[in-house]
């Protein structure tokens, strides 16, 4: 087996996936997550008996394998690998078949969840961390967590842009700091983004964490937030994107929080957007500070931080009170 321009594999004599791609530029036009995800889902199709090319019969028998298995999500994404192996392959696909769509909602209906969406951070939760750290002996870990915490909160950041960030990425200002994010999920064809730290007033500055933390660390060039071991030891890598959620997690139990299972990295971007709509600030600066495409999606953010404080029912059970008292 090899991998085609899609990043997908192909079958030849052998079951093994190998590494080979026929064309750079192809090969670039699809990200190296969605690659990567897609020869995962090829492998598990093999691995349980699947043949290439496939028919919609064997696809529809594979869905209901793993219909209790797998989640609905997942078995989606599986189909769309199958679905772009078939294609670059300039074979029809059998996934679009009307019985294998069919079974695929079938199964959404009866195991489909709700997503389980990231706590949003709160501006009180945010204040609590930083209380927490604050008290800790002044060591690169706590110096890097204030810095990390910091700017993944008031810079909505998604983790990879987050962990991302080079020294050569910082543009040092007198009202601020201006990170330059070379490549991010909406920005696949790295054409790059600005996002602006402004300096705070008061005891905590996030421009002020990250330049305490550069200076702890002796931190020259390459990667700006980059894992710390045990013995307090600065390594030259940057931070791996899954332990920006082992670290919030760590530092939620030590303050307390009740939602831990539901504190992640998205928590700071989400929190971000929806404490910004609960101060009321303009939709435009909600939507260009966390770089959003989509005015539906921070619509939804703002929709969520105002769902309590902006109510139709607020003034109906305010005068249901206003009556009692009459009574």
């Amino acid at each position: 087996m090899i991998i085609n321009k899609a990043g997908l594999s192909v079958t030849t004599s052998t079951t093994h996936v190998r590494e080979y791609e026929s064309n750079t530029y192809i090969k670039a036009a699809t990200s190296d997550n969605t690659r990567k995800a897609y020869r995962a889902a090829i492998r598990k199709f093999e691995s349980w008996g699947g043949r290439l090319p496939s028919n919609s019969e064997q696809i529809t028998q594979y869905l209901l394998a793993h219909a209790e298995l797998l989640n609905p999500n997942t078995l989606s994404l599986h189909l769309t690998a199958l679905r772009q192996w078939h294609h670059y392959q300039g074979i029809d696909d059998p996934s679009s078949d009307p019985s294998v769509r069919k079974t695929l909602q079938g199964i959404k209906r009866v195991h489909g969840k709700p997503k389980r969406k990231a706590k949003a951070l709160r501006l009180e939760h945010i204040a609590s961390i930083l209380k927490y750290l604050s008290q800790l002996p002044e060591t690169n870990k706590r110096y890097r967590d204030e810095a990390l915490v910091m700017v993944g909160f008031f810079g909505a950041f998604r983790r990879n842009e987050l962990v991302s960030i080079n020294i050569e990425d910082l543009s040092w200002e007198p009202e601020g700091l201006i990170v330059h994010i070379q490549k991010s999920k909406t920005d696949q064809e790295s054409q790059g983004a600005y996002r602006a730290i402004p300096k705070g007033n008061g005891k905590f500055c996030p421009v002020e964490t990250v330049r305490r933390w550069i200076d702890k660390a002796g931190i020259n060039e390459g990667p700006v937030f980059r894992a710390v071991t045990r013995w307090d030891q600065v390594k030259s890598a940057q931070l791996y994107p899954g332990s920006v959620n082992e670290i919030l997690k760590q530092i939620g139990e030590a303050c307390d929080f009740e939602f831990i299972p539901e504190l992640s990295s998205h928590s700071l971007r989400r929190g971000m957007s929806t404490s910004a709509a609960r101060e009321n600030i303009d939709f435009e600066l909600i939507k260009r500070q966390g770089g959003w495409k989509s005015d539906s999606t921070v619509w939804q953010y703002i929709e969520e931080g105002n769902q309590l404080s902006k109510n139709a029912a607020t003034e109906l059970i305010n005068k249901v009170n206003g009556l009692l008292l009459e009574l």
